[in-house]
């Protein structure tokens, strides 16, 4: 390998929200990753330092080719230069989109268990949330497209926020359902947002389906967010983009996006995003290949181990998401886990309808952590198991 994923960073005491915790405690909740980033990335940020200004920074040519050009090459999919707009975050994308179509106390439809920010960006701008459960049987998620009609059909309903690929679930939706999707949303006049920035981290052996590639139908009734920001570990740069191929929609995105001033990028942005796109490819392939191969070693030893938790089979994302239903009594699993062993994992509860019982880990570390974390599992599981027997 070229680049050394098993290469441990002292990341205490550097501002890092994930690592803000206690010296005994071993963090794996929030979605960033423990890797040094791609030297590619480093040295392009070092050339940008290098000029010694830093004033207002503009996109350029270099920047809407090194998207577009990402999206054609690994996935078949033209995405066109005049589609796309710059954005600080997907999250501030999120919200300011939110803001702009729809209006107070609309409703905006969800398929949870989803990624917890999803909900203050609906909740906090004064819309409702309606939650679409997906379906959970057999170790598989599957969306209830009865009950997705249903929300979809709601008068009220003016807004879906898709995660594609599903944070925390792993599922990788496909060209059938999100065709499905998009025909209903379509149908009711509701507006598809979706989120995919996960898209690059996938399975091996998967396939990753751009919701607006499907059909027409789901290119022009529909905003595109993605960023460079969780494949490469970027999210401290504030860099993402926002595609739209529909004109009238896509404007009404670019004047959202404008009126919140969340569209001008900082002076590292388009940068770190050109590097990434152009000259991070094998880096990439070879973390996808690597924090894999730590979701299988957990799956594995959980599997002969710890009959309480079933990891459940992910296809996307370095995020595990694990079925506590073993773990009977425990109405908070992360929390007993954290209180029993330090390891610090994400509660389920915290990402909607359905996510009672689950924990979410990230993967996405050198593999001594991963090591870590499963003997505090197998100590919190030793605390639980000795609980049981004292009753």
């Amino acid at each position: 390998m070229r680049y050394d994923f098993d290469r441990v960073i002292d990341r205490r005491g550097t501002d890092a929200v994930k690592w803000q915790t206690a010296e005994n405690e071993l963090p794996m909740w929030i979605a960033d990753m423990d890797f040094d980033a791609a030297p590619e990335i480093k040295e392009a940020l070092r050339t940008r330092v290098e000029r010694g200004v830093f004033g207002y920074s503009d996109l350029t040519d270099e920047w809407y080719g090194a998207v577009t050009g990402w999206w054609r090459r690994r996935y078949g999919f033209a995405v066109d230069r005049s589609w796309l707009m710059f954005c600080t975050g997907v999250v501030p994308a999120i919200s300011s989109i939110v803001r702009k179509l729809t209006t107070p106390a609309e409703k905006v439809v969800l398929t949870t268990p989803v990624y917890n920010i999803f909900y203050n960006s609906v909740l906090n701008n004064g819309r409702v949330v309606s939650e679409s459960r997906l379906r959970y049987a057999g170790g598989r998620y599957t969306v209830d497209f009865d009950d997705l009609e249903r929300r979809l059909a709601d008068p009220q309903a003016s807004l879906m926020i898709l995660c594609n690929p599903h944070n925390p679930v792993g599922r990788l939706w496909t060209a059938e359902e999100l065709g499905r999707i998009g025909e209903l949303a379509a149908r009711y006049g509701v507006t598809v947002v979706s989120d995919e920035i996960h898209c690059d981290i996938t399975a091996p052996g998967t396939r990753y389906v751009p919701f607006a590639s499907v059909s027409d139908v789901c290119r022009d009734n529909s905003v595109t967010c993605v960023a460079p920001t969780k494949s490469f570990n970027l999210a401290g740069l504030q860099t993402a983009a926002v595609f739209c191929a529909d004109p009238r929609l896509r404007h009404k995105v670019w004047r959202g996006l404008n009126t919140d001033e969340v569209a001008e990028p900082n002076s590292f942005a388009a940068a770190a995003a050109v590097a990434a796109y152009t000259r991070g490819e094998a880096w990439l392939d070879e973390m996808r290949a690597y924090v894999f191969e730590n979701e299988r070693l957990i799956r594995e030893r959980l599997a002969r181990t710890a009959p309480e938790l079933c990891a459940v089979p992910s296809e996307a994302t370095y995020l595990m998401w694990i079925d506590c239903a073993g773990l009977a009594g425990v109405d908070e699993p992360a929390r007993f886990i954290r209180e029993t062993s330090g390891l610090y994992l994400a509660e389920g509860s915290h990402y909607g309808a359905g996510g009672a019982g689950f924990v979410r880990l990230n993967a996405a570390c050198p593999r001594r952590f991963c090591e870590d974390a499963l003997d505090r599992l197998g100590e919190s599981l030793r605390q639980y198991r000795a609980g049981r027997k004292a009753r």
